[in-house]
Formats: structure tokens, sequence, C-alpha cells
């Protein structure tokens, strides 16, 4: 069964409703820069305390050490994803204090490239994240994700596919690809009304589509 993660949540709302839907992972920025930062929308304890069965994960870039286990406890987080350039030596310190989500951006990159750049990984995290970002051709079209290049690599550790490229008419073609180690999908910027807040209308027709290709 595929997992489905939804993040950028900035409404406290949004996460009981993607909770009903029963996602599996909702994910929460913390970064003051980004327009999905959750930091002073949500306040750290309605997160720690909200009574939902969906796992909550931080979402961090270059964020140091001793802040992230402190928004770790103060958020009730569940699992962290580091989306910046994280070492591994950091992501392994982290990875005994919770499981981690490690994000690559793989624009423009071969299965062999992506497999040299998770090899030094694989130690220091639980879960990959690849962040496919929108790219535009000389026509100035979003090209989609090529899903037989991923399918290509040697992972050997479950992974998401995200970012700007997974789209809502992607279901056919996310039930079409093949990889033993393809946990989860993650649901983010085609997804939304305006930044940060989701259309809740577009996450169920995925959903519904998805079931429907499956079954």
């Amino acid at each position: 069964m595929l997992n489905i993660k939804v993040c950028g949540i900035t409404i406290l709302e949004q996460l009981y409703q993607l909770d009903k839907l029963f996602v599996d992972y909702a994910g929460f920025v913390f970064n003051k820069k980004s327009n999905q930062n959750v930091i002073g929308k949500i306040q750290a304890e309605e997160l720690k305390y909200a009574d939902v069965d969906i796992k909550k994960v931080g979402v961090f870039c270059n964020t140091d050490y001793n802040s992230v286990l402190t928004y770790i406890k103060n958020y009730g987080l569940d699992l962290i994803q580091l989306n910046g350039a994280e070492s591994p030596e950091l992501c392994k310190m982290l990875s005994k204090e919770i499981a981690v989500i490690k994000t690559f951006n793989i624009d423009n990159f071969d299965s062999h490239k992506i497999n040299s750049i998770i090899n030094a990984y694989d130690d220091a995290v639980d879960y990959y994240s690849f962040d496919v970002d929108i790219n535009l051709n000389n026509k100035g079209i979003s090209n989609s994700i090529d899903w037989n290049m991923i399918g290509k690599t040697s992972i050997e550790k479950p992974f998401f596919i995200g970012g700007a490229g997974v789209k809502p008419s992607d279901a056919p073609m996310i039930h079409q690809f093949k990889h033993p180690d393809f946990f989860g999908v993650d649901l983010n910027d085609n997804f939304e009304k305006i930044s940060g807040q989701k259309d809740t209308s577009l996450i169920v027709s995925f959903i519904n589509a998805l079931n429907q290709v499956v079954n």
C-alpha cells in the first residue's frame, strides 16, 4: 500500500482533515524564509497534543542539531525530513533520536548519479525523499518526472517521490511505477490554493484516482 505524505501544512484544521482522509504523513516546515513556515501559524502545544493518528514530520533545511532537537520536543514530531546540505554525520546523530528522511533534488541526474549521491547516507538515515522540481522545456512547458530513470536506481531503502513535479493528474503514472523500495508520494505545491494552504479537494481526488487504478 502506497503511503501518502502531504507537506507544507500551516493550518491546524487541515491536519485534522488529512487525518480523516487517512493520509499517512503530514509535513511541517520549520524555515522562516519559506511561505510554508509553520512557526507562529500553529502553536507548538496545539501540534504536540493534536489527537491524530497521522505521523507529524518536521521539515528542516540546514538547521543545527540542537535546534532540531528542540523543535522535535516542543512540537511532538514523529519524524524529521532534512532538505538541505546536511552531512551524513549530522543525519546519523539525529537518527539516534528520531526517524530521519533525507531529501535529494534529482533534477537532471541519471540513475548512476543518484546512486553515487545516496551511498554516503545508507547507514545514516531511515528514508530517502527524491524531490523533483518543475523544469521548463524550450516551449515553456513543464516536463514530467522521469519515472523510468528513478526505477533504474539501486536505492535499497524506503523512499518518497515528491516536489513540484508531482501533479494531481499523476495517479496513473504512480500506479505504473515499479520499484521494490518505493514507499510513498509527497504532495506539495501542486495541491495548494495558496502557499501553505492545501486544496483538500485536489488531495481527495488524487487519493480516489490512485485507489481506482490500484483496484
